[in-house]
This record gives C-alpha cells, sequence and structure tokens, in this order.
C-alpha cells in the first residue's frame, strides 16, 4: 500500500519490487532493484526515508525517518525480518539480520553487520566492518559491544546519551510523570496519519 503522508509520496525505482501487503508511506524513496517484502513497512514520520539500489527489506521489517533523524540505507543493505531502524544512517553492504533493533542517530559502517537480535543503541557509531554478535549491544561513540549480561555497563554509557530528551524532547522523570506527556505528544504527531491517502503509481 502506498500512502501520501503530509503532501509527500513515496517515490519507487521503477525496477524496485515492493509486496502488496508492505506499507510505504510519505517522503520515501526506494532505489534501482531493490525489494519490500511482505508486512514491511516504511514510513517518513517527518523525516525522509531513503533506501539505496539492490536493498532487501524482508518481512514485518520497519524503516522509519524522524523528524530530527532521517533514515538512509545504501547500497545493497539486508534488513531481516521483523528488524526495527528508527532515524539511522546504514552504509553500503551492511546486513542486519532478524529482530535486530537499530535507533536514531545511530550510524552502521560499510560492510558492518548486525547478527540476530542484534541492537545498536541511539547515537552510537558502528564502524565499518564491525561485528554485533546474536543478541549483543552496542552503545556509545567510540562503540563498546557488550553482552546483554552487562546492563551497568550498557547503561553507564546509555543513560547520558538521554532517550527520552533525544527521541520526545522530555526530562527523564518517573513513568507516572513521563508517560502522559510523552503519548500525548507522540500521540499527536501520529495522529497526522489520520490525513493520509491511499494512491496508485
Amino acid at each position: 500500500m502506498l500512502l501520501e503522508h503530509q503532501g509527500k509520496r513515496p517515490r519507487i525505482h521503477e525496477s524496485a519490487y515492493v509486496a502488496p501487503t508492505a506499507v510505504i508511506c510519505g517522503d520515501v524513496t526506494i532505489g534501482e532493484n531493490s525489494r519490500v517484502l511482505f508486512g514491511a513497512v516504511i514510513v517518513a514520520e517527518g523525516g525522509s526515508v531513503e533506501i539505496g539500489a539492490h536493498c532487501i527489506i524482508m518481512e514485518q521489517a520497519v524503516v522509519r525517518g524522524t523528524p530530527r533523524y532521517p533514515a538512509r540505507l545504501g547500497d545493497h543493505v539486508l534488513v531481516g525480518p521483523h528488524a526495527y531502524l528508527t532515524g539511522c544512517t546504514v552504509e553500503d553492504n551492511a546486513f542486519l539480520a532478524t529482530g535486530v533493533t537499530i535507533f536514531n542517530g545511530a550510524q552502521i559502517g560499510m560492510g558492518a553487520e548486525v547478527r540476530i537480535n542484534g541492537v545498536v543503541h541511539l547515537k552510537t557509531i558502528l564502524p565499518a566492518d564491525a561485528v554485533v554478535p546474536i543478541g549483543w549491544i552496542a552503545v556509545g561513540d567510540p562503540v563498546e559491544i557488550l553482552p546483554p549480561k552487562d546492563h551497568d555497563r550498557i547503561w553507564a554509557i546509555q543513560e547520558p546519551l538521554d532517550f527520552p530528551r533525544t527521541i520526545f524532547g522530555l526530562e527523564r522523570a518517573p513513568s507516572e510523570v513521563l508517560m502522559p506527556e510523552l503519548t500525548r505528544r507522540y500521540g499527536k504527531a501520529l495522529g497526522g496519519h489520520r490525513e493520509d491517502q491511499i494512491f496508485s503509481e
């Protein structure tokens, strides 16, 4: 399904393939010979999404651009099933396996691999040819690649990256204070989709 969002329509190269149950929404560019498979969602949520040439976006993957952090994938990138990429940059020849999560402001270097269920956290720079092992977390700049059991070390790096402020513009606070304002703001922004229009090329 192709959707116009905020007056902008996807631009899909004539040689690309988008499965009929994929959703492509707003200011999205999909390059030559790329493939977007069943159930994938590519949405420009106030920030553009650019998919290069010869990319494969597999089933139920999500690629999202945000106002502060557009999303950009280079050429020959594979995004595995159930992966979630938001506001990140992925250089050529990267491999992002099933279930990976790449957060806003992250940069994935050329030829890097993030293996099954790996995470590249907020504002993290993963250099060229780096590998995030299955289920591990890459965090910071310079990056540290850590197993999930190293929660205290991960949090020591992650906390100053300030997820609530970076993503939602809010001070960190107890959930009963933070969540009502977060959901109000985010809900208002997402409400813009009520005006989306389906179109066909």
